[in-house]
């Protein structure tokens, strides 16, 4: 047996050491819910997103709202209290790449569908601060104007599908035709409503 006094004089072995005992940790922690049928399959009723829904989750993306606002409610207290029920893993197992976090420079998201109505939302989009006055939040108007072409969507959808995300082939046959001349803005709050909503009837049907 490696004596104590060996492992600390010399700084090579105790990493190795350490590397070992948080590989084998993390491990016997990670490799279980690979097979766990909470963490792999999907929720009770869960859906794709829409053509137009999926274009908004890009624009999301793109403009960095990830950043500030995560899709992670985590199970205090608190957070249950203001957002609703906590994230689960089962909700995301379409979610590619998935958008959870820590970050609270403004609101989680997660539960935000059908909290608000299209036109609140709109308003926010366009001037934060017209509907929520202290607001750090940049205005987006560029939306309001940018079109979304479809031109991707279907291509989208069928690496989606390579994922795991059950799209049918009609619904990629159609892709291009439901968002094509929609606006972006129209896009980004499709999406928005569509938070949540999954697991809110979920949890009312138990």
């Amino acid at each position: 047996m490696i004596k104590h006094e060996t492992i600390e004089k010399n700084i090579g072995l105790m990493v190795l050491l350490i590397i070992i005992v948080i590989s084998g940790g993390g491990l016997a922690e990670i490799v279980p819910l690979f097979f766990h049928s909470s963490t792999t399959q999907p929720i009770e009723g869960m859906r794709p997103y829409s053509a137009l829904e999926l274009e908004g989750r890009d624009i999301y993306i793109r403009e960095g709202c990830h950043v500030c606002h995560t899709q992670m409610i985590r199970p205090f207290r608190a957070e249950t209290e203001r957002y609703g029920h906590y994230s689960t893993a089962n909700e995301d197992v379409w979610e590619h790449p998935f958008l959870w976090g820590s970050k609270r420079t403004g609101p989680d998201l997660d539960r935000v569908g059908g909290r608000y109505s299209d036109d609140w939302h709109r308003a926010h989009l366009y001037n934060p601060r017209d509907v929520v006055p202290e607001s750090k939040m940049p205005s987006y108007p560029w939306l309001f104007e940018n079109r979304v072409s479809g031109a991707d969507t279907a291509k989208k959808m069928e690496v989606m599908r390579r994922m795991g995300v059950p799209y049918t082939d009609e619904q990629i046959a159609e892709a291009a035709d439901q968002v094509n001349g929609k606006y972006e803005i129209d896009a980004l709050v499709t999406y928005l409503q569509a938070l949540g909503k999954t697991h809110s009837e979920y949890t009312n049907k138990r």
